[in-house]
């Protein structure tokens, strides 16, 4: 809703965007990629950052929507200095066992893991997680799957007119098998939505989702409030 955001940590793990927003006037937590810092990628300090304002929004019952679009999580001997294994493993962690609802919508790239984190643990994890017609999938960027995947053929052609051509033609492939329409129809994820559906998609998934049974002394306060 207009003037409804409200952002936390901004300056902090700027490569995921967490935000309190309404929605035809009903509260929701966001995550969201930020595509500008390393691609999306998600790095150590976004990570962090992302999983504890997951455990503050299931500490209150806020739903939660995600928007994915991440290359996957980072990688390199500069990224692994930071402990990184053992911080992605608290997006997993914390999203399996929160009790929120978890509604999440892929803009562009869900590649690898970090597709996985950013949709509670696997896409089949929430209440749903759709797709606008811009989403690409993957198990990790196209044309570096392509590279290891098909490392000894490249290799071996000597010519690099073809070398190029053949490269292009399984990168024009795997972008083709890894579309939004393609996932969907094989069920990987729930549906391929007009962008200009997301707000409904959103309000029609929350009166959907069946209320989960609280932890002692815990009130499902997203339920009272509306």
């Amino acid at each position: 809703d207009v003037d409804s955001v409200l952002e936390l940590r901004e300056q902090f793990g700027v490569g995921i965007v967490t935000a309190f927003i309404r929605i035809e006037g009903r509260p929701f937590g966001l995550i969201d990629n930020n595509s500008k810092p390393l691609g999306g990628a998600i790095d150590t300090p976004a990570s962090d950052k992302a999983a504890r304002f997951i455990k503050v929004c299931d500490a209150f019952d806020i739903p939660l929507i995600s928007l994915c679009d991440t290359p996957g999580f980072m990688v390199g001997p500069e990224a692994e200095k930071s402990a990184q294994v053992r911080h992605f493993s608290r997006l997993f962690v914390t999203a399996a066992n929160m009790s929120i609802p978890m509604f999440s919508i892929v803009l562009r790239k869900g590649y690898g893991l970090g597709a996985m984190a950013m949709t509670g643990g696997g896409f089949h994890a929430g209440v749903f997680t759709m797709a606008w017609p811009t989403g690409e999938f993957g198990a990790m960027g196209l044309e570096g799957a392509v590279r290891l995947g098909f490392k000894k053929e490249l290799a071996s052609m000597e010519d690099p007119v073809k070398q190029k051509a053949f490269f292009d033609m399984l990168v024009a492939k795997a972008y083709e098998m890894g579309k939004a329409t393609n996932m969907a129809s094989t069920l990987e994820i729930d549906e391929v939505i007009d962008p200009a559906d997301t707000r409904a998609c959103i309000i029609r998934g929350i009166k959907a989702a069946a209320p989960v049974e609280p932890r002692a002394g815990k009130k499902l306060r997203y339920i009272d409030t509306w």
